[in-house]
Parts: structure tokens; C-alpha cells; sequence
């Protein structure tokens, strides 16, 4: 490293703080091929965050072409110049973009594709226009690295590899190589807003600095481009462990003509996506987006973890964020959204990298069953809280794809059977629900509950395990027969016609074995609210469309009555109406999203409409027998020019100062995985006429009202008071017990030992007269032990 730093070195060290790029991408790429491990993402038509060695690990803050003619003007490519981006076919993601000069005197174009089977961003570039104004063109190569994923710690030095000068950046032992099929004129290494290039040309058009090194900063790196013989060129921008694999892969890329590689690269592409199933008619743009949703699903699968699909290569709101605060963005793996890629890529007819994504998770479960709430993709986590949900989608991944008899030689029974023994030991209540703010009793959490469940009850059954597929079923019905009563509040007020409808959660302490289950009682806490903003409401006024995935997956049915009452609710004070359709915020008061004024997202902000739910509920229009078009063009219509979905959508009237318009993406993610994913089923369920991530079992069981409604379940996070005559209560306990117990205050004993399952949860039913007058009383005996519990306990039979 050492020999690196030779001759002068930068002033100005170690740079003003570094910052991301804004996180709407208009591009993602990468080839198909595992052994390009490289992946680049494009804003504004120039080269943002590039990912290497693995999908959550970026590299550069961004590179750009500069322009001067070196007296009276200096353009910034992506600010300066107007931008056309097109791709280069159907499939692959490769990109064709034209930077043209507002004053029409030149025209940058560019091929950007990875190199097909290494590491190596490539830029076929053309320099256009009149010869004579070209001859005075300088033409200048930006780069900001942000090595090993900070911005802070980089160096950057100049250095002759194979005669030729290449400039590299590095952070430990990763380092980037760039270079280019034209050599460098000069070439620099500076520190950002001091010695950098930008900063060099604003003041007087010309590149006066060179700079051999700088160390262990905010750094950047330039060299203007010869273009004496010649207007067309390769840019190459390699990486590598260690300089001499940056500057190979560098050299190697460079080497062979672009066509070559260009051919090669949609080759690979074409034949990942040559199989999908034929959706074009049920789309409103003849399939385009819905081919690029599905190769933005496949690209966003690492190749050293096959199977790791993370959320999105973007980080939301990165232009205030830096090394501290945006470290993990949204290029992690959460299973709820890798699920949905998942299942996204089946509705697709793509089998292969939904079954890897499963062993992946399989390998990624933690010893209890449970799943860590987001984690780096070689499974350590970043955010440890726990959301119930998202041990459920990977049971419901693999009954998908046992259901396709596409599992092969992967059993995921165990991964399913820990899975369920987490839902049933942790559950009802999530500490976290799927906006990942509060916890209590969800209507989305219980909906992937109880389809989870009853998937899991499938599997057991076809392994011969009756008893273990009954036990959890029966749960499964616990679960619905109290999702009402935990999520439905009959003194709501949002719409005073309409006092009974869903909820968005019942707050619960999941650490309080009494939790209020009264949803006209409790209180929820928001966060992400404005300094001196209120921060407690009543959770009875506190909606979200959380409820229609009780219909998705066939636990009620379209046109039920209390949905249809909640989602007018949800409507009145939810929905957005914009030029392309609608599309609804998450929930009322929530303040994740751009702040009012159009600012970022900086701790608070106001929550803006995502069109991942214009998804869902179009999902719930089509199970009601109405009309999904406008729906489905909607989503289509909030899609970025390059065809990227964003997480949410400015839904204010325009605030140009900002850059928001209304009906176009916000600051926050995009694209975003879980909606491209969603509008792929939502086509699937257009096509099929049906909604895609139904069950039938579970259909079948709610539907047909065949699931139980007389259980009452005593748990130690969940200890009852008191149980309805009539019912039967289930004592349940993740160890095997002997239960001791009375009807009439000890004067009779009565002893039981607890049934055991497959999912390792023990249980002892009792039932619950009628004309009960005395307290049910019961203790433990722990067999495994050898020792009582030391502690009575009671449950009040209430009369019917």
C-alpha cells in the first residue's frame, strides 16, 4: 500500500463529510452470469452505487462525465445535461443513454452493461457533434468511491499498470480499478470540496491540479480523456482483492472489442428469461414493465450466496446520509421481502432462484426457529427485532413451491416445522408488525399466521403426522376465531357512520403475559414524528389496509361486509387520488416519508402513497369480482421512465424546488423489489382470474367454515383470566408437563400429562361447563426436570 503513495499528495485531507446519492434509480444491471459479481445501478443517465464483491456492498458513490471547453463553460453530466434512457433489449439489463447539451452542440451516448463473467462495470461512450466544436471539448472522468460500503477511510492513488496509467481506490483489501481504451491526459486524486476535480474545474474551466495520491479520506478521482484520435471509447471501471485483481480485471475488460461482450451479455440475459409466462395481454404497456420487473427480481439475487435477494440497491434518502446513518440502506435481506420476490418470480413461471432463495432462508433460520427482522446477506444481522411475519413467508414460500413440485431434492420440512413452533411459542401478538414500528395483534401478521400454519399442517400431513397436522390447525383456528375481537373496534370514529371496522394493530407489550386484547382501549405510539409532533392516539383511529390479507390468502372472502366497511374507512382517509390512479398512504399519522415541505426524510416526515398497495388492493378488487385495469395501469403509470417502482410516491400538488411532483417518486427507495413483485402476481392473478397467493387449504377450512371456534388458548405470554362456557381451553407449554388441576378450589385433583407434537409444543385441553361457578385452577410439573412450577394459576369460566 505503501508504494502507492509516491510523489505529491492531495491538500485539503480527509474531505468534507461524505454523502450518498439520491436513492431513485432509473437503472439497475448486472450480468446473469455468477462470475461477473459486480451490479451498477444509474440515476440521472450517470453510474450511481456499484455493488462488489456481493449485492450489499457498494463500492462508489457515483462517476460522471465532466465537460469544458476549457474558457467559458463546465458541465456536470448529471446535472447539466438532458437525459434519454433506453434499454438495450427486452430482457437484459443493459442500457443505451444519450447526454445531450442543452444548447444542442454535443451529445455524450453510452452502452453501460456488466462484463459477463467479471467484475467490471463497462461503458461503450460516443462523443458527438459538429468536429469543430468538438476539437475544443475536454472531456473528463468523475469518480467518488466509497470503498467497502463508507465514504470515510478511502484512499485513492495513480499508478502504471502495463504501460498505461490506471487510477485506482481502495479500503482495505478491496480496491477499484479505472481506466479507459484512451489513455489519460492528466489525472488526479483529491479530497471531495477541496482538492477533487469538480473543484478544480469551477473555478476556471480547466484542470490545473495533479495529484499523484490521497490518503484516508473522502476522496475522489479524475482524468480527462484523450480524444485526439478518436470520439468513440470504452470506459472500465474493474474491482478486485488486492490491486493486481483490480487492474487485471481492468486490462482483461478493456482488452476485447464491445460488441463481443454486448452479444455475450444478452445472451446470458435472454436465456434466463426465455421461459416466463406470457403476460403481455393483461398488462396495459404490452409487458414492458413487466419484463423488467422480472429481470430487476433476478438481479437483485446475490452469486456468492445463491438465494440472498435483497430489497433494493438503493439507499433511501442517501443524500443525507453517510457512513453513520445509511450503512445498511435497503441492501439487506428481510424475509418478508425476499418472499415476495420470491413468490413474484413464480407468478412468473421462474422456478429456479424462488427454490434458492428457500435453502437460503433454510440456512439463514436461526437454532429457534425464528428469523432475524433484516440481516447482511452472509446472515448477520443489522436490525434484531422480531416480526412474526416474517417467519411465516418462508413456510409459505415452500408450500408454493411444493405445491408446483418444483422443491426437487430440498426438504424444508424441518425449516417449516421450527418455523411454526416460533409462530406458536412467540405469537399471538408480534413485537413488530410489517411496518416494522409497533407491536400487538396485526391483521397482516395473523393473516400470514394462520396461512403459514396451516401450510405447515399440509406438510405434516403428507409426512404422516395426523396428530401434529391437527394440533396445528387447531391453532391456526384460535388465531381466527379471535381476529376480530383483537382487531376490531366497534366505537370508531374516522367515519362516524361506520363505528365497527379493522384496525391497523392492538398495541401489546409481548413481555406482558396479560396483554390488553380490547381494541377500543388501547393506546399506540407513532414514531418517526416531528419534533413537538403528537405521538399517542387512540389505536381504534389509528387504519391501515393490513386487513386484506385476510382475503388474500382466502381467510374471508371479497365483499365481506366488515372489509368492505373497513376499506371505506381506509379510503376516506388514506386514499390519493393522481393522474395515473389511485394509491393509499400506510397508515394515518405515520411519518416515514418526504417531510411536508418536499425536504427529505430526515428521523420525521410525513408518510407518503405507495404503490405496493394500490397492488394489494386491486388484489382485494379482483377476489370482490370487480374490475383490476385501472389498477394495474396505475402501478404501470408510477413507474420511472426506466421502469423502476418506487417505494412511495409525492402525493402533494408539485414542489418543484424539491424535485416532487405529484404521482412521481419520492426520496425513499426505488426501485423497490416487494412492488415489483406485487404487480407481477397482480398480473398473474389478472391472467388466471384468480388471486395468485391464495390457499386453497386455507380457503377451503375459513370459507367453507370448517375451522374450530371453541378454543381458548392459556400460554405463559399469554395467560388468560377468564374462558367462555362452552369452550375449550388449551393449556400449551414448549416442554413436556404433567398438568395438575381443579375444578373446585383443590377439593379434587386431577392430573394429565400434555400431548406432544412434531413442532415440540405440549398442551392439555379442558373443557369449560356451562354451569362452571369455581375458577379452573393448574399447575406444572415439568417431567424433563423432575419439578413442580411452584406457582398456581387461574382462569375464571365466564358465563355465555
Amino acid at each position: 500500500m505503501e508504494m502507492l503513495f509516491r510523489g505529491t499528495e492531495a491538500f485539503g485531507g480527509p474531505g468534507m463529510p461524505p454523502r450518498w446519492t439520491r436513492s431513485e434509480k432509473e437503472g439497475i444491471g448486472t450480468a446473469y452470469h455468477t462470475a461477473s459479481r459486480v451490479w451498477f445501478t444509474l440515476s440521472h443517465g450517470i453510474l450511481n452505487e456499484v455493488y462488489f464483491p456481493t449485492v450489499d456492498l457498494p463500492q462508489i458513490r457515483d462517476m460522471e462525465f465532466l465537460i469544458s471547453d476549457g474558457e467559458s463553460f463546465f458541465h456536470e453530466e448529471k446535472r447539466d445535461l438532458a437525459t434519454e434512457l433506453s434499454y438495450l433489449d427486452d430482457h437484459s439489463l443493459g442500457y443505451r443513454i444519450v447526454k445531450s447539451d442543452p444548447q444542442g452542440r454535443y451529445r455524450i451516448v453510452k452502452e453501460v452493461i456488466a462484463d459477463p463473467y467479471l467484475p467490471c462495470v463497462l461503458i461503450q461512450t460516443e462523443l458527438q457533434g459538429e468536429e469543430e466544436f468538438l476539437k475544443r471539448l475536454h472531456l473528463y472522468l468523475l469518480l467518488a468511491p466509497h470503498v467497502e460500503g463508507r465514504g470515510w477511510g478511502n484512499a485513492a492513488a495513480k499508478v502504471k499498470v502495463a504501460g498505461r496509467e490506471v487510477l485506482t481506490a481502495f479500503r482495505n483489501q478491496v480496491y477499484l480499478a479505472l481506466g479507459a481504451t484512451v489513455p489519460f491526459l492528466k489525472s488526479s486524486c483529491g479530497y471531495v470540496g477541496a482538492s477533487d476535480g469538480w473543484t478544480d474545474l469551477r473555478d476556471n474551466f480547466r484542470m490545473d491540479w495533479e495529484f499523484d495520491y490521497a490518503r484516508d479520506g473522502n476522496v475522489a478521482l479524475m482524468g480527462e480523456l484523450d480524444l485526439s484520435k478518436t470520439r468513440t471509447f470504452k470506459v472500465g471501471l474493474g474491482f478486485g482483492f488486492g490491486l493486481h485483481g483490480a487492474a487485471t480485471t481492468l486490462l482483461q475488460c478493456l482488452s476485447n472489442p464491445h460488441e463481443e461482450y454486448r452479444k455475450r451479455f444478452q445472451t446470458q440475459w435472454e436465456r434466463a428469461c426465455r421461459d416466463i409466462l406470457p403476460m403481455e395481454k393483461v398488462s396495459g404497456d404490452d409487458g414492458r414493465l413487466y419484463h423488467i420487473s422480472h429481470s430487476l427480481l433476478m438481479a437483485h439475487e446475490d452469486k456468492t450466496y445463491p438465494g440472498a435477494i435483497i430489497a433494493s440497491m438503493s439507499i433511501p434518502w442517501g443524500e443525507v446520509h453517510g457512513d453513520d446513518d445509511g450503512l445498511g440502506g435497503y441492501h439487506l435481506v428481510w424475509t418478508r421481502d425476499l418472499c415476495n420476490s420470491a413468490t413474484g418470480l413464480l407468478a412468473a413461471e421462474s422456478i429456479g432462484t424462488p427454490l434458492r432463495a428457500l435453502v437460503y432462508l433454510a440456512a439463514s433460520q436461526q437454532p429457534d426457529g425464528g428469523f432475524h427482522q433484516n440481516f447482511w446477506i452472509d446472515g448477520q444481522p443489522y436490525w434484531t427485532g422480531i416480526q412474526l411475519d416474517e417467519v411465516a413467508f418462508p413456510i409459505l414460500l415452500a408450500w408454493h413451491l411444493e405445491h408446483r413440485g418444483a422443491l426437487r431434492d430440498f426438504d424444508p420440512y424441518p425449516m417449516v416445522l421450527r418455523a411454526a413452533h416460533y409462530l406458536i411459542r412467540q405469537g399471538p401478538a408480534t413485537p413488530q408488525e410489517r411496518w416494522e414500528e409497533n407491536g400487538g395483534y396485526s391483521p397482516s401478521t395473523l393473516a400470514s399466521n394462520i396461512a403459514a400454519l396451516i401450510c405447515a399442517a399440509e406438510f405434516a400431513r403428507k409426512r404422516n403426522d395426523p396428530e401434529t397436522a391437527r394440533f396445528l390447525e387447531e391453532y391456526a383456528d384460535f388465531l381466527e376465531s379471535h381476529v376480530d375481537a383483537w382487531t376490531v373496534t366497534t366505537q370508531g370514529t374516522l367515519v362516524p357512520e361506520i363505528p365497527r371496522h379493522f384496525i391497523r394493530i392492538l398495541p401489546a407489550d409481548c413481555q406482558d403475559p396479560y396483554p390488553c386484547e380490547d381494541p377500543d382501549t388501547g393506546t399506540l405510539i407513532l414514531h418517526n414524528q416531528p419534533p413537538g409532533g403528537e405521538f399517542e392516539f387512540p389505536a381504534k383511529e389509528i387504519v391501515d389496509a393490513g386487513f386484506l390479507e385476510l382475503v388474500r390468502y382466502g381467510i374471508r372472502k371479497g365483499g365481506d361486509r366488515l372489509i368492505e366497511d373497513s376499506l371505506r374507512v381506509v379510503d376516506a382517509v388514506l386514499k390519493v387520488e393522481t393522474d395515473f390512479g389511485p394509491c393509499w398512504r400506510r397508515y394515518n399519522h405515520d411519518g416515514y416519508g418526504q417531510r411536508p415541505d418536499g425536504g427529505p426524510y430526515i428521523g420525521w416526515g410525513k408518510g407518503r402513497a405507495w404503490p405496493l398497495l394500490t397492488g394489494e388492493r386491486a388484489h382485494y378488487e379482483l377476489a370482490a369480482g370487480r374490475d383490476i385495469g385501472p389498477f394495474i395501469r396505475a402501478i404501470e403509470g408510477f413507474a420511472s421512465k426506466g421502469g423502476m417502482l418506487p417505494e412511495q410516491i409525492w402525493d402533494e400538488p408539485d414542489r418543484p424546488e424539491w424535485g416532487m411532483s405529484q404521482g412521481r417518486p419520492t426520496g425513499s427507495a426505488m426501485p423497490l423489489m416487494w412492488a415489483h413483485a406485487e404487480y407481477i402476481k397482480l398480473l398473474r392473478s389478472a391472467r388466471d382470474g384468480s388471486v395468485f397467493d391464495r390457499i386453497p387449504a386455507v380457503a377451503e377450512r375459513y370459507l367453507g367454515r370448517k375451522g374450530r371456534k371453541d378454543l381458548e388458548v392459556w400460554k405463559f405470554n399469554r395467560r388468560i383470566r377468564a374462558a367462555k362456557g362452552g369452550k375449550t381451553l388449551r393449556i400449551q407449554a414448549p416442554a413436556p408437563f404433567r398438568l395438575r388441576w381443579t375444578l373446585d378450589e383443590w377439593k379434587t385433583l386431577r392430573d394429565a400429562d400434555a400431548k406432544g407434537t412434531g413442532v415440540g409444543i405440549y398442551y392439555v385441553d379442558i373443557g369449560v361447563s356451562k354451569l362452571q361457578k369455581a375458577p379452573i385452577r393448574f399447575t406444572f410439573y415439568w417431567l424433563a426436570e423432575n419439578r413442580w412450577e411452584g406457582n398456581d394459576f387461574s382462569v375464571t369460566a365466564q358465563a355465555v
